[in-house]
């Protein structure tokens, strides 16, 4: 499975996401598998608190189901000067 680097969270942005459109991480996790995403809301979780990477195929599936663009999952990222990340 593909994954994206660790070296920028996008956890909150997926919080966000998922509460603006008014699910819970069990609803989220449900219409992941109609995609034939096979995660445990426990895994979903890892995604949102940055302890996992999340895998492309799920960012994919997210923006199936949010209708969004890929930009959303990665709003307020930015790259200092430092190569550091805010």
């Amino acid at each position: 499975m593909n994954k994206l680097a660790a070296d920028m969270n996008i956890g909150d942005n997926l919080r966000q996401l998922r509460k603006k459109h008014k699910f819970t991480q069990d609803r989220l996790v449900a219409k992941l598998e109609l995609l034939e995403i096979n995660i445990t809301r426990s895994l979903y979780s890892r995604y949102e608190t940055g302890e996992l990477n999340i895998p492309i195929s799920v960012l994919v599936a997210l923006h199936e189901i949010y209708h969004c663009s890929y930009d959303d999952f990665f709003q307020g990222l930015k790259v200092t000067t430092d190569g550091n990340t805010q």
